[in-house]
């Protein structure tokens, strides 16, 4: 099962998957989702809360997130799923954007991460020279 986290700033994608995932979830629930936040932003977020060991067609959904891997601004994975977590921090340097992942516990850390504005890298300041 899949559902959309409510309350979420407009340009996040928050989903919460329990159970098994179908394709048709994700034709219905994440993809709808990700097409409105692309539709007003050019960079989105997600975050996906994963709550089981075998999540399904899970993977094929990010299949989906695939081909708009260039608009990621941030993605929040939450799961105490052990091997969830290693592999998201195995290829996260895949996926462009920054990239967290959060336990349960962490999951308002999550939130609170996934909704945070994004500080701006100040210039670095030219010495004068000796």
């Amino acid at each position: 099962m899949m559902q959309i986290v409510e309350g979420l700033p407009d340009n996040v994608v928050g989903v919460l998957v329990k159970g098994r995932v179908t394709n048709e979830d994700c034709r219905k629930v994440l993809k709808p989702a990700m097409e409105h936040s692309l539709s007003r932003y050019d960079k989105i977020r997600l975050y996906y809360e994963i709550s089981s060991r075998f999540p399904g067609a899970a993977w094929d959904d990010l299949r989906i997130g695939v081909k708009h891997m260039p608009q990621w601004e941030r993605v929040a994975i939450v799961t105490d799923v052990g091997w969830v977590r290693h592999t998201v921090n195995a290829l996260r340097f895949l996926i462009p954007g920054e990239v967290r992942v959060f336990t349960s516990n962490e999951a308002y850390e999550g939130c609170a991460w996934i909704s945070s504005p994004i500080e701006p890298v100040s210039p670095v300041a030219e010495r004068p020279a000796a």
